[in-house]
């Protein structure tokens, strides 16, 4: 009897062992994996990822739980990116979300058709080839155009009624984000001929080249600046605020972080708001959305930015009219 009972038991045992075994292995399988892809570094980008963990976590998943987030900094070497991307194809990773730039997500279109892509770009997704239609993307990515370039003659206007006597205007581009930069120089030139205002491109890639195209301004005497959106001018957003300031040169940027660094005046979306649904579309194809059947979203609101200690330290009086339209103002 005591050997039967014994017997018994490791029977009971075993059939235990065996019912947890799948539900252990099923609970390992449930932690997904996510690709971030970035041409930028951590640091400057903190409370962007911090938008785009809650925009997961509101679409169920939760980094240590339940999924996974393998990051790729390309550190603003984007020459690296296809290789990063490569890297990141090889792991098998679920969904590769690409809220950089048009850059990395065109190398994860070039690395893979199967993976999903959760992008957020800042040009025409159609234009790339990205997706068929906003409306049915159609592929294998899909997420968020906030189409900056189409907004530089709001820009550029808002800057000439802020600063009306300036008839000469610098644009800084970055030569290597080729989308923004040949965007920007296009839609300025058109912008500006319509104003009846000249305009100068003026180009930088590096801290290095920053530092100089300022010590051009500063001799060519511009009487505003205007700044192309990018990656790069976006994490040396205070070094343009400061270079700006202490050249005494009125600049508009592309999104309010540089208002908030210190800069004049900004107008375009809302960065984080472009971070927090691409975690949201990316947390919707894990759970089994297929890309192919999500329309790209486009921001609803443009925000217009003053920072008024600027303006007043660069003797500038703000017109009311801007300030009753202004959706953040720094004083």
């Amino acid at each position: 009897m005591q050997f039967d009972q014994v017997r018994r038991r490791e029977f009971i045992t075993l059939l235990g062992g065996a019912a947890a075994w799948p539900l252990a292995a099923r609970a390992q399988q449930a932690v997904l994996k996510i690709g971030f892809l970035h041409p930028g570094s951590p640091a400057p980008n903190e409370r962007f990822v911090a938008a785009f963990r809650r925009g997961l976590s509101e679409a169920g998943y939760v980094e240590g739980q339940n999924v996974a987030i393998a990051f790729q900094w390309a550190g603003g070497l984007t020459n690296r990116l296809p290789e990063l991307t490569s890297d990141l194809v090889r792991r098998r990773v679920d969904v590769i979300a690409t809220p950089g730039n048009m850059g990395s997500t065109l190398a994860a279109k070039s690395a893979t058709a199967s993976i999903p892509i959760v992008f957020g770009v800042p040009d025409d997704p159609v234009k790339f080839g990205l997706v068929a239609s906003l409306a049915h993307p159609g592929g294998n990515a899909t997420g968020v155009s906030y189409f900056v370039n189409e907004i530089v003659m709001k820009r550029l206007g808002l800057l000439h009624d802020l600063v009306p006597e300036a008839q000469r205007v610098a644009v800084l581009v970055d030569p290597t984000d080729t989308a923004n930069a040949e965007a920007t120089e296009n839609e300025g030139a058109t912008a500006a001929q319509a104003m009846g205002l000249r305009i100068e491109i003026v180009k930088a890639a590096t801290s290095d080249q920053v530092d100089a195209a300022f010590a051009t301004l500063a001799r060519a005497r511009p009487g505003a600046l205007f700044v192309a959106p990018g990656e790069f001018f976006n994490s040396r957003r205070v070094q343009l605020a400061i270079l700006a300031a202490r050249h005494g040169i009125p600049a508009a940027y592309s999104v309010r972080d540089y208002v908030e660094a210190g800069g004049l005046m900004s107008y375009g979306p809302s960065i984080l708001w472009v971070f927090h649904q691409v975690g949201l579309y990316t947390g919707r194809i894990l759970k089994g959305t297929k890309s192919a059947d999500l329309p790209v979203l486009q921001p609803i609101k443009l925000e217009f930015a003053l920072n008024l200690r600027t303006a007043k330290a660069l003797g500038l009086t703000v017109p009311d009219k801007l300030l009753a339209v202004a959706d953040e103002v720094i004083d």
